[in-house]
């Protein structure tokens, strides 16, 4: 496979739609945090787009080797991603009606952001199926993308959130929350209409 235009531009328009999910999630972050500061902001969208590189790697490879296997696993993806997005909003859900009381704002660990970018980006793995004809090094060029990519919509998620999270005040925690369990919804939903 040649390095075309369509290759950069298909690769460049997975990513924004793969990042959909992530860039939502990055809102509800904002949203819960307004005060989050622009390293932590980066690190967030940065762990986001190491799963959403992952996820696809990990499909073209299970496609490549041992594809029998993932299409048995491929029938939970949206249940994985329903649970572990309810847990999540739930817990954010919970929280922010908490801290309300107490008017304290709940900070995004590192153990829910490793969550949610599982969640968001499980959904990811079937893009191996799309780039299975590729070579190695197309494949990784085509999940560099949608990291890159991924990133900066996460970036611009949290500013929006941050923002919109300042006028909401207490509120934030709640919506980012109900934000969460939606996407799950929706990936659980979509996921099984298309069926």
């Amino acid at each position: 496979m040649k390095l075309t235009f369509a290759f950069f531009f298909n690769s460049i328009l997975l990513g924004v739609g793969l990042a959909m999910d992530a860039f939502s999630v990055s809102l509800a972050n904002g949203l819960n945090e307004p005060r989050m500061k622009r390293s932590k902001m980066a690190g967030i969208a940065g762990i986001f787009s190491v799963f959403q590189f992952a996820m696809p790697m990990i499909g073209w490879f299970c496609v490549s080797s041992i594809v029998q296997y993932f299409r048995v696993f491929e029938k939970f993806i949206p249940w994985i991603a329903l649970g572990l997005l309810g847990y999540i909003g739930g817990e954010m859900l919970y929280s922010g009606i908490k801290n309300k009381e107490s008017g304290d704002e709940a900070a995004v660990g590192i153990s829910a952001l490793l969550v949610q970018g599982v969640a968001t980006s499980i959904d990811a793995l079937s893009v191996g199926f799309t780039i299975a004809d590729y070579r190695l090094p197309e494949a990784v060029l085509a999940s560099i993308l949608i990291g890159v990519v991924t990133f900066f919509i996460c970036f611009a998620g949290l500013m929006i959130g941050k923002r919109a999270g300042t006028k909401l005040a207490g509120k934030a925690g709640i919506l980012g929350g109900v934000i969460l369990i939606c996407i799950g919804v929706e990936i659980f939903v979509s996921s099984m209409a298309g069926r």
